[in-house]
């Protein structure tokens, strides 16, 4: 399974929140996003691919869309692969709390869990549905080769729960990069992670 964290979104406005899907923050990609899409087609498509999974959430669509497109498979949605839900952050404060030095932010980093914020989702559920997720993908696809865009969030507690480090040791995916997870009846195994090759032109500016 190639685990792709989606593509950068919109940026965060004090004024001006991200609408909210199911409760969930849902900004489109922004200009980057959309190429680093285009570049993660043009690293994934003469590779084989037998499915393509996304959230319910926008920005995994769009960056799924390009690949999709040109291998001619659908987009299968799996909403229990959505991020983390934030709470009194949602919509994009996150970001904007992150960029100001809030204390709270500051915990989230010391504790390693998300339910810090008032009224996120407790960490027990979001591992549970994570974790659940991404067995029945795996479950329909035994000897299938699957590519599923998420987010960095569940990016992180999946691989923390397939390395047993400690649980943000993984949270820090860069957009449209690929991890790798390889999953047999005995055991689930960590590949490679955060690969960002296609997207060196970008990075180097």
């Amino acid at each position: 399974m190639l685990l792709v964290r989606h593509g950068e979104s919109a940026p965060a406005h004090p004024d001006r929140p991200f609408p909210l899907r199911d409760g969930h923050g849902d900004p489109p990609l922004d200009a980057v996003g959309v190429r680093q899409a285009q570049l993660l087609a043009d690293r994934l498509q003469h590779e084989r691919v037998d499915a393509i999974y996304v959230t319910s959430l926008q920005r995994t669509h769009q960056t799924a869309a390009p690949l999709a497109d040109r291998l001619g498979l659908p987009l299968l949605v799996e909403p229990d692969l959505r991020e983390v839900h934030l709470g009194d952050w949602e919509g994009g404060l996150l970001r904007v709390r992150a960029a100001a030095g809030d204390p709270l932010f500051g915990e989230i980093q010391r504790q390693e869990r998300w339910d810090v914020i008032p009224n996120a989702e407790p960490l027990e559920a979001f591992d549970g549905r994570v974790w659940s997720a991404f067995r029945r993908v795996v479950e329909r696809h035994p000897d299938g080769r699957v590519v599923v865009v998420a987010h960095g969030g569940v990016i992180g507690q999946l691989l923390h729960r397939v390395t047993g480090a400690r649980r943000f040791a993984f949270a820090g995916a860069d957009n449209a990069s690929i991890s790798e997870v390889v999953a047999t009846p005995d055991r689930v195994v960590l590949r490679r992670y955060n690969d960002v090759a296609h997207l060196l032109a970008l990075l180097n500016g």
